[in-house]
């Protein structure tokens, strides 16, 4: 599979170092679309902090992503749901880390969430 980022360099404002507008997947055989996923434990309890949340998002992405025989270099689209703007720094750097720096595809939206104790929802495309 071959990933290839699209930044036009005319026509469209610039990328920043975290973002790009888009990732052209050529040869994927799997694509697995990921459904919001909430930074709750085993036991279906949100994480305390945002950290908590967030960490506990990544840690969900990685069992369902290796249940498909993934990892976190497939994901190829990213989209964030916080329930407070302020928390669009947090978020970013989750992401980074969890990528390892990698640039995928992302938006971010300010949404009320269904259940008060959850403070992000994130969902993913992969591809393989």
């Amino acid at each position: 599979m071959e990933k290839i980022v699209r930044n036009p360099a005319s026509g469209i404002y610039k990328a920043t170092d975290d973002y790009i507008h888009a990732l052209e997947v050529r040869g994927s055989s799997s694509l697995l679309f990921v459904s919001g996923t909430m930074g709750l434990d085993q036991n279906g309890v949100a994480g305390k902090t945002l950290e908590d949340q967030l960490d506990l998002i990544w840690s969900n992405f990685r069992a369902i992503l290796k249940d498909a025989g993934m990892s976190v270099d497939n994901i190829v689209r990213i989209t964030s749901y916080l329930r407070e703007a302020s928390y669009a720094e947090a978020n970013q750097d989750a992401r980074v880390a969890a990528l390892n720096g990698r640039v995928v595809p992302t938006t971010t939206i300010v949404a009320q969430t269904l259940v008060s104790d959850w403070l992000v929802e994130v969902e993913l495309i992969a591809a393989a």
